[in-house]
């Protein structure tokens, strides 16, 4: 078996993987130079030509969740480092949608979805632990509050795609698509909880 046939075969199994498991994102393609096919969800790189292969659905969910478990927690959290309790429900809501054994694909867990990096930095030792991710996930969100100056876009980009890719583009959202449309939701939900009725 050629190594070309082998690479056919490998990128068949992964998009029908793809294609038969629910997408959380979109899924782009790009070929380099030496034949290597990369799939991801995050083209951080707008130099390289990538193509959408996969588009996730994108599906309206209502405001109202299972929030009553842990909203003693957020509201906690929330005076504990000075941030909105509104709007530490609309990360959580656009993150996991209030279910705490969340896993997404890179491997960010919990309610706020933190990597694990990220919550070793936070020291949070157990990030499927409501209370600990949610303590964690607000204590950095009020860190890139301070960083960005309050900038709310900018925080939301920066807790999407990390605060060195906000960075990167001079303090500005950067231009990848998930990190736009992630943070459209975010605030689409915030001014939802924040008047206390649903957003669509």
């Amino acid at each position: 078996m050629t190594r070309g046939t082998k690479l056919s075969i490998h990128t068949a199994l992964i998009i029908f993987f793809l294609m038969t498991t629910p997408c959380r994102a979109d899924i782009y393609k790009y070929t380099d130079a030496e034949g290597v096919i990369h799939l991801t969800n995050v083209p951080t790189d707008p130099g390289i030509p990538y193509v959408l292969m996969i588009k996730e659905k994108r599906v309206i969910i209502q405001l109202q969740g299972d929030i009553s478990p842990y909203d003693h927690l957020i509201s906690r959290a929330a005076e504990k480092y000075r941030v909105d309790p509104a709007l530490v429900k609309a990360v959580i809501k656009a993150e996991s949608n209030f279910n705490h054994r969340a896993v997404s694909p890179v491997g960010a867990t919990g309610l706020m979805q933190l990597m694990p990096s990220t919550a070793a930095t936070l020291q949070v030792r157990d990030s499927f632990h409501p209370e600990n991710n949610i303590d964690g996930g607000v204590r950095y969100i009020r860190y890139l509050m301070n960083l960005f100056d309050g900038n709310l876009p900018l925080v939301l980009a920066a807790y999407n795609a990390g605060e060195n890719s906000v960075i990167r583009y001079n303090n500005r959202i950067p231009p990848y698509p998930e990190t736009q449309t992630y943070v459209k939701r975010v605030l689409n939900f915030f001014d939802g909880y924040s008047k206390g009725k649903p957003s669509r």
